[in-house]
């Protein structure tokens, strides 16, 4: 019996190029168990003709994870001028992350949205695109002003004395060593860090 193949559920965005640019995007695309490049390269298996991409500029890597029968994926940054934004940190080149079952990832104006929904099958995967109308990724509009440093300052609660502001941890996944943790402390940390989303124009 055949096993159900672990399904990528892509949307594609772009604020000012619309439509056009993802022209020669298929509506699926199976893969094997390889990294699917995605660039403006004739060797890309997801093409997006932008100038400003590299030919190579991420990929998405499927990793078995240990003790576990199903696939997981990873996002790795392959450009050397660009950076890839990913669910609220940026990576530069050669940096990678483990992706969650939701993943908000931004590069070159691109926004895209990766919903996986895993399968049993290790020979392969299959990713579906779509093509979002509307935006994927926002921006919290309180962000766009420093209304926050106007509050008055409490002194911190003990479990928070060791998080500096806005920091956002470090990256993690198979090929990245070093500390793992991006779980910030006790204190309510962690909804903030997921707000500092930057601004539409530095997104990567």
């Amino acid at each position: 019996m055949e096993r159900p193949l672990t399904v990528l559920r892509v949307s594609l965005h772009h604020p000012t190029q619309g439509p056009a640019v993802f022209a020669t995007v298929p509506p699926s695309l199976q893969h094997d168990t390889s990294p699917l490049l995605v660039g403006r390269g004739l060797d890309a298996h997801l093409r997006l003709p932008l100038p400003q991409l590299s030919r190579q500029h991420l990929s998405l890597e499927p990793y078995r994870e240990k003790d576990s029968a199903l696939l997981a994926f990873s996002l790795k940054t392959l450009s050397r001028r660009g950076c890839v934004w990913v669910n609220g940190l940026t990576l530069r080149f050669l940096e990678q992350i483990p992706l969650s079952t939701v993943n908000r990832v931004a590069f070159s104006g691109i926004q895209m949205l990766v919903h996986i929904e895993r399968g049993t099958s290790l020979e392969a995967f299959v990713c579906r695109f779509h093509i979002s109308p509307s935006p994927l990724i926002y921006r919290p509009q309180a962000e766009e002003t420093d209304e926050w440093e106007d509050i008055p300052k409490e002194p911190p609660a003990p479990a928070s004395e060791q998080l500096a502001p806005g920091h956002l941890g470090f990256l993690h996944g198979p090929s990245r060593t070093g500390d793992s943790s991006r779980q910030p402390g006790a204190g309510g940390a962690a909804e903030i860090q997921l707000q500092r989303e930057p601004a539409d124009g530095e997104l990567c």
